[in-house]
This record gives C-alpha cells, structure tokens and sequence, in this order.
C-alpha cells in the first residue's frame, strides 16, 4: 500500500490527533482511538489495499489490511503526525477530544467493552507470535511427511530416539513451543502495562532447570491426568511442573501483575522506580507465580482440556460436528485463543490433539467460500473484491490464516454465512462418519500444533480421511456461494452501476501536462443550442445492421484527436475519437443512454448510448484541477438522458483564465466492441451535428 493510502487511513479514522495508540496482528491494523463515534466504516473499506473495517467496543476499531500489514503499519508510523505514536503527542489535553476520553476513563465502559477488552488481551498475548507459530508448523509438517513415508522414525511417539541430523531438524519447532510461555508473558505483560522483560523473568523461574531439580527424588501424584511432583518450600507446599508450552500460567501472572505495577508506581516515588517497582514486582510475583498462580493456571488448562476430551470421548462424531460449526462464531469474538491453548496443552499431556482436525473442517469451508467470491468478482469485473479474495485465499490456503476471508469478506456480505456453514457441517460430518467406520476413538488428531492449511495436511492422522474432508469443505462452500452470488439482488444491482460509473470515470480521470490558450469563440445560449440538437435527425442503432452515429455534444470546430494538448488524448490511449473546440458554453447529450459517470467537478462525462457505444466527453484539458469551479452539473450518475438533454453549463473565463484549454475530446471507449470508429468531418460543427461514425463489428467468417 502506497503512503498517501496510509495517510488516508489516518485521515478516515480521524487524523492523528484521534489515535491514542495503534498496533497491529497479521492482518489488521488496531487502532484505540480517543472517539470512534464518528469514523465511517464504509470510507475506510473504500480506500485502495482494505479489505476491511471492523468497528469495536470501547472506542477500538479494527482495519483488515492483510499479509501487507508490517508495511502499512511502517506507512502510518512514519506520518508527521505519528512520529510520536500517534494521538498522544499531537494533541491537546484542552481539546474537545481529549477530554472525552478522560470524563469516558473514569466510568465504568460497560460489560460489552470489558467482554473485548478481555478477549483483546488474549489475542494480544498470541498474535504477536503467529509467525514464529506459522513457522514452526511447517517444520512439523515436514517431520510427519518424512515419518508418513518412512525416511524416518516417528519423531513424536515415546521413546523414540532420532539420529543427530534430524534430532536437530527437530529442536527448530520445539524452541517455539518449549519456550511459548516466556513469550506469552513478554506480550501478555506487555499488554498490561507492566515492564514486559519483567513479566518474562517472573515466567523463567519457572522454566529453569534448577526448578524442575527441586522435585528430584519425590513421587509425583496425577492431578487432572497431568503428573505434579510437591516438594516444601519454607514449609510452604510448591507444586512443581514442567512449565513448557503451557499458556495459562503467563496470562494469569500478566493478570496480576498489570495492577500490581500499577500500585507500585503511585507508592513509590518517580525518580525510584527504575530500581525499585521492578524489584517490588519480582519479589512478590515470582513466590505468587510459583506457589500459586502456576498451578491454577496448569489445573484450570488442564480441567478444560479434560472437559473437551471427555466430550470427544463420549462421541468423536458429534465433537466433530460442533467444532467446524462453533468456530465461525468463536473466531470473531476471540474466543477461539482459549482453545489455541487447550491445543497445546493436549499435545503436551496426551502426545496428540483431536480439536485441530474438526477445525480444519471449518477453516477450509471458510477458504471455499472466499474461492466462490473470487470466482464471482472475475464474472462481475470487480477489481477491488478480486484483490481482496486473491489475498484472503492465499493467507488461508498457504497459512492457515481465517481473518482476511473473515473481516475482508464474510463477515460483510451475510449470504456468505449459512453457505459456509453448509460447508462446515459436510466436513464434520465427513470427519465423524470417518471416524465411526474406521474405528477412530478420538477421531482426526494431530501430534502437533500446525495451522490448518495446504501445506499442514500431512500432519493429520488420516491424512487421507482429513483431506476428503476439508476438501468437500472446501467445494461446498464453493459451490454454494458461486450458485447463489455473495450480494442480494438489490446489492449486485447497486454494485454494477457503480462499478459501470467508476470505470467511466476512471477513463475520465487523468493527468495532462500540456497547458495552451484557447482563443476566445463565440457564445451561443443553451436556450438557443438545445431545440437545434432535437432537431438534427438521428440513425437508429442496430448493431448488427447499421452503423451508429454520435452526435456532437456542443458547438463548435472539430479537429483530430492529435491536435488536442494532452499525449493520453493525443495518442489514442483512452480510444478512438474527435475533438471540439466549443464556441458555447453547454455541453448536451449526443443521444439517449444513461448516465454512467458524472463527475461532481463537471469536467467529465461518461454515457452509455443505446446503441451500446460508451462515451467519454471531457469538457477542457486538466479542468479536473478547478474542483468544480465555473461548473454547473445538471445530470448526476443512473439518470436517463435524450438527445439535447443539457449536461453541464460551463464558464468560459473560468476556464480561460486558469489556462486551461476547452478543447473537448470525445472518446469513444468501448471501441473493440466494434468496427471501424471513424470521425465524419474536420471544421465547424453544430450541437447535434454528426461527429462520429461507429461501424459494427465484422461478423466472424
């Protein structure tokens, strides 16, 4: 995305001075502003490289950019206005906004606005970390490719020994997970307020080697189906575990330790803090984390993770229905980061996890759906949702990436839903019914935790049966939105003319350097130009038998396209076509058609005749740059027009004294819809005279 597009986002979403603070995920751009009352969601997905819009509770609002969102964000951080991050340096605390946001931070902000400030702690404790996630997830699945056709052992099963070469192959994905929970509490800390180096040593203690040697010689006891070794600290019981990969431990000692930190910076004076609030933190953290909060974080992950596995126990078909069905109403609520964690937490005690197969069920009816969109905005000549869905599809099929499908697309056209859950149900149950004849007790399971794409199916066992279902997944969802189109009627309608108005006016919008001056013609009164274009008769257009004739829209002298001052014009860039310089002052329609384009500046005119020819009529060279100035509209976009009817009135001194030429090109831009486009005649030329000759396309032989 270009700058000037960043500098549109932040222009939309109410300048720098609106933003308190702004991160970003994998793919969306966050944004806490001081007032998101007023921010049109509809204006920010319409600038250039958006996918989306999400608007929050709690003065949050959520931009769907995509894979490009490293550079974007580096776009708007690098604005004048947010060279200080944004809000909280361009702006005044005696404004109007500031002042909102401090009378809004001393209420209680509703239990919708905490629901999302909880779930925006969970997801920003994670998402940092998709990418080193992302990563480790191909290494796995090339492991259980390489183990699925035999070059090497198991690498996962108990006991198994790997030789040096692949054991080292092995450590690549395990550094992530192993360590997980120092980088859970880094950015879960982080996300509090608190010093995030702190958070991760309060978590590393309990992570060292020297920790787990303190149970050394003490029979562990079963807790939840997870092995936990007491040993007395100070005649105080600590429970010790091996902390890696766990993530509810680090949350809830972030938890604790935002409004500790807090307390600590208003007892103890500012010039002491540096040394003094991250001591404080630690010395009551790390005994907290160590007797108490580690413990409940691995029972209550534990607990969960035995509540699901209970359920899939009692019926792997009917978890493997629920699953694909729930997530598309989990994935927008955040509430699908728990379960993030309830994954790892299965693979840590049970060596395998059997959420991730059902999820793929949905992930790749979600990817289907995004394919019938990208199929249906070919059709329909939509460029924007063609690069929306290009990009959303790539992230799911290659990353395992649900949200630019979700915010970019689904969650803003509604047909998209119940077709997509059509595909959910046909792929859990392709995963139950699987399951129930080939005997599988805890059904598709993975030894891994891998991100649900292309890349990853060789990380599912059966591969064969995980793939059969993501793949009717997939092309039901397909199918379905293909069949029945993403938008209603009433929306496909409404998109069409504009899509038709915008590709006029892109036509008519352009740059010309060249600059000359018109000598001074005679004026002629629209009163008097309009009765004598009804007049002129008019060849009826039938494409396939007789040519088609365009009609001058003004007075004047016509000359060839090659003589008007603009290369775009001059070199038949646009299309083929005549110019006139006008000696009047109102520019009429050359025929009956509607009106695809009509620009507000008055400068360009796109019509659509009825004999199908599509014209530009650009009043002036660059008049674009007078914003309307001398201009008087009198047709806007959709409006039925007949010959004579008047498009605009414009003023001739403006024009003049601007140095703008009124030299008018009449552009025919639909040209390799037919033959021959010829101009009749070079010379003085009447409003409603015959200016162009469109001969019809040559029958194929």
């Amino acid at each position: 995305m270009a700058t000037s597009s960043a500098a549109d986002i932040v222009k939309a979403v109410g300048g720098a001075g609106n933003i308190e603070s702004l991160t970003h995920c994998a793919t969306r751009l966050r944004f806490q502003l001081h007032d998101a009352s007023g921010v049109d969601a509809k204006a920010v997905e319409a600038i250039p490289g958006v996918m989306g819009a999400v608007p929050q509770a709690g003065e949050r609002f959520q931009v769907v950019i995509g894979g490009g969102v490293q550079n974007v964000y580096n776009d708007i951080m690098a604005l004048p206005g947010m060279k200080d991050g944004g809000g909280g340096a361009a702006s005044d605390p005696d404004d109007l906004d500031s002042i909102k946001a401090r009378e809004r931070a001393k209420g209680v902000r509703g239990k919708v606005a905490w629901i999302d400030s909880f779930f925006e702690f969970l997801s920003d404790s994670f998402r940092p970390l998709l990418g080193a996630l992302l990563g480790a997830s191909f290494f796995i699945t090339f492991m259980a490719l390489l183990a699925t056709v035999g070059a090497i052992p198991d690498w996962n099963a108990p006991g198994v020994t790997l030789e040096p070469s692949w054991a080292f192959v092995n450590l690549m994905w395990q550094c992530i997970f192993v360590f997980l929970p120092l980088m859970v509490a880094y950015n879960a800390t982080k996300k509090v307020g608190a010093d995030p180096w702190v958070g991760f040593g309060i978590m590393a203690v309990l992570m060292l080697p020297g920790f787990l040697a303190l149970g050394d010689g003490v029979e562990p006891t079963v807790v939840f189906g997870v092995d936990v070794t007491i040993v007395p600290i100070f005649g105080f019981p600590l429970t010790i575990f091996d902390y890696s990969s766990q993530v509810f431990p680090p949350l809830l000692m972030a938890g604790a330790l935002g409004p500790l930190y807090k307390l600590l910076r208003k007892l103890i004076p500012a010039n002491l803090q540096l040394i003094f609030v991250p001591f404080f933190a630690m010395l009551v953290m790390i005994p907290l984390t160590a007797f108490i909060i580690g413990p409940i974080g691995v029972y209550a992950g534990a607990a969960l993770a035995q509540g699901l596995a209970a359920i899939n126990n009692f019926s792997p078909f009917i978890f493997a229905i629920v699953i694909p069905l729930a997530y598309p109403f989990m994935v927008p609520l955040g509430l699908h980061w728990p379960i993030n964690a309830v994954m790892l937490l299965n693979i840590q005690t049970l060596g395998y996890d059997f959420i991730q197969g059902p999820m793929g069920a949905w992930n790749f009816a979600c990817f289907g759906a995004t394919a019938g969109v990208l199929v249906l905005s070919l059709r329909h000549r939509d460029t924007q949702m063609r690069q929306t869905a290009t990009g959303a599809l790539a992230a799911g099929l290659l990353g395992g990436i649900s949200e630019p499908s979700l915010y970019g697309i689904h969650l803003r056209f509604k047909r998209i839903y119940p077709r997509m859950l059509v595909g959910c149900f046909v792929g859990g149950l392709t995963i139950g019914i699987g399951s129930l004849i080939m005997g599988l007790p805890d059904g598709v399971t993975t030894q891994a935790f891998v991100f649900t794409s292309l890349l990853t199916i060789p990380a599912f066992n059966p591969i064969g049966l995980y793939a059969i279902a993501i793949g009717l997944a997939f092309f039901t969802s397909m199918f379905l939105v293909i069949w029945s189109n993403f938008r209603t009627p009433e929306q496909q309608a409404e998109f069409e003319a504009a899509r038709d108005a915008a590709e006029a006016a892109a036509a008519a919008e352009h740059v010309a350097p060249a600059v000359i001056e018109a000598s001074e013609p005679r004026a002629i009164d629209a009163s008097e130009a309009a009765p004598a274009a009804a007049a002129v008769p008019v060849t009826t257009a039938v494409l396939e038998k007789a040519s088609i004739e365009v009609l001058a829209p003004l007075a004047g002298k016509v000359v060839p396209l090659s003589e008007v001052p603009d290369p775009v014009f001059a070199g038949g860039v646009m299309g083929p076509g005549a110019a006139i310089e006008p000696v009047g002052d109102t520019v009429f329609s050359p025929g009956a058609g509607v009106i695809a384009a009509a620009q507000p500046t008055g400068h360009a005119f796109g019509i659509v005749l009825d004999g199908g020819v599509e014209l530009l009529i650009h009043v002036g060279i660059d008049t674009v740059n007078l914003k309307g100035e001398g201009f008087d509209v009198k047709v806007k976009n959709g409006d039925r027009v007949e010959l004579g009817t008047p498009l605009v009135t414009f003023d001739r001194a403006v024009i003049q004294r601007a140095g703008y030429p009124l030299i008018t090109p009449v552009i025919v831009l639909n040209a390799d819809d037919f033959g021959e486009v010829s101009p009749v005649l070079e010379g003085d030329i009447a409003v409603g005279g015959s200016l162009i000759t469109v001969d019809p396309k040559p029958a194929e032989g």
